[in-house]
């Protein structure tokens, strides 16, 4: 039994006294965005380490400077790390839990040393190559996984700000790809591009609005079609029927220019 108030270094600890080390961590970033790629990264980090990473937890609890020190400070202390990132074309094609189990999986295969035990943040992932356990807001919880989720969000709003100088229109550099306000004015405003999501509701309705239809095919399925002339509720965004069809070439009308 770990207790929670043995803090986030107490679940890898245990482990690696037990003989199942290296301990390693895994977590993404952006699954919830509609714009931008989903970024999933893994981390090994020394045993008895903890006093170099004093106040290392889940990323989106750091500011932006703590956050980009402990990016460096993972970089350079831990065991092995690896990161994966997955573009929109490939979460269209898929399906965005299907590539965040793929992308876990990735980037685990991808550490130059292979874990005896791996740590996933909420939820199980099948077809790992070590033994693993999933952990409850595991990003708090245990010290690998939050050095997993620094690499994953860094790595990812550094992409968000690459591409806010291309397209400045949408605000990429500050809501980071997410449903923000700004961001869905921005969409209706002027239809998506290649860099969002397709098979997100809202991206289909800001797309339908404007007369456009996807620049890629996007899994069956994820393109619900309407029934009895209702149209299809997906993440709380009704989607107009009838209106995109899967796989047609994209009009740029009103997006050209950035």
């Amino acid at each position: 039994m770990v207790r929670g108030s043995s803090g986030n270094w107490a679940l890898q600890a245990a482990l690696d006294r037990r003989g199942l080390g290296p301990v390693a961590g895994v977590d993404e970033a952006g699954r919830g965005a509609c714009a931008g790629p989903l970024v999933v990264a893994a981390c090994v980090l020394r045993p008895g380490d903890i006093r170099r990473f004093e106040g290392l937890t889940d990323s989106k609890l750091l500011t932006p400077a703590a956050r980009d020190r402990m990016y460096d400070l993972v970089l350079d202390r831990a065991l092995a790390h690896s990161v994966v990132v997955i573009d929109p074309a490939e979460v269209d094609a898929l399906g965005i839990h299907v590539v965040n189990l793929e992308g876990m999986r990735r980037a685990v295969a991808r550490l130059a040393t292979h874990p005896g035990y791996v740590l996933t943040d909420g939820f199980r992932v099948p077809g790992l190559t070590a033994p693993n356990m999933p952990v409850v807001k595991g990003d708090q919880a245990v010290a690998c996984v939050a050095a997993a989720s620094v690499l994953a969000k860094v790595t990812r709003d550094r992409i968000m700000t690459e591409l806010h100088q291309k397209w400045p229109r949408y605000g990429f550099e500050v809501h980071k790809g997410y449903c923000t306000a700004e961001h869905s004015a921005a969409l209706r405003a002027h239809g998506p591009i290649d860099e969002h999501r397709w098979s997100y509701a809202n991206v289909i309705a800001a797309a339908a609005e404007h007369g456009m239809t996807p620049p890629r095919r996007v899994k069956t399925g994820l393109l619900a079609t309407a029934r009895n002339g209702v149209a299809p509720v997906v993440q709380n965004v009704l989607v107009p029927p009838g209106r995109l069809a899967e796989g047609a070439a994209v009009s740029r009308r009103g997006v050209e220019g950035g």
